[in-house]
């Protein structure tokens, strides 16, 4: 499968659809913040998506109600790899050191962060 980068709108809808697991236009324009994009834009968002095989829909007479097709741990994955590749080189130390460094986080978080490093290592042995 060919999985392509979503747009911020497009990921916006998306992240309604993954927690509401099926609905039509009208519900995914309830759970948008205000001030709430037209019924249109929506729409014109939701068939785009359904274009590049991220949601499929149901027909009910002439209502669709769309679903994902996409699951979002397999979104996940796809930009987590993406953001990998692109800003840490694929190395995992890079991307620890960057988290340490950026969120300044204290001695307990260390700590928590390598209790669960170990943890994995365990698990996979």
């Amino acid at each position: 499968m060919n999985i392509k980068e979503l747009t911020k709108a497009e990921e916006q809808v998306m992240q309604i659809l993954w927690q509401l697991k099926e609905a039509i236009v009208k519900d995914i324009i309830e759970e948008m913040p205000d001030p709430k994009p037209a019924y249109n834009t929506v729409s014109t968002v939701v068939r785009v998506l359904e274009g590049k095989g991220f949601i499929d829909h149901k027909a009910y007479g002439n209502s669709h109600v769309y679903f994902p097709a996409i699951s979002e741990d397999v979104y996940k994955k796809f930009t987590f790899d993406k953001m990998m590749k692109n800003y840490f080189s694929n190395s995992y130390k890079s991307l620890v050191s960057f988290i340490v460094d950026e969120k300044n986080l204290d001695v307990k978080e260390l700590d928590e962060l390598t209790k669960l490093i170990d943890n994995l290592k365990n698990k996979k042995s």
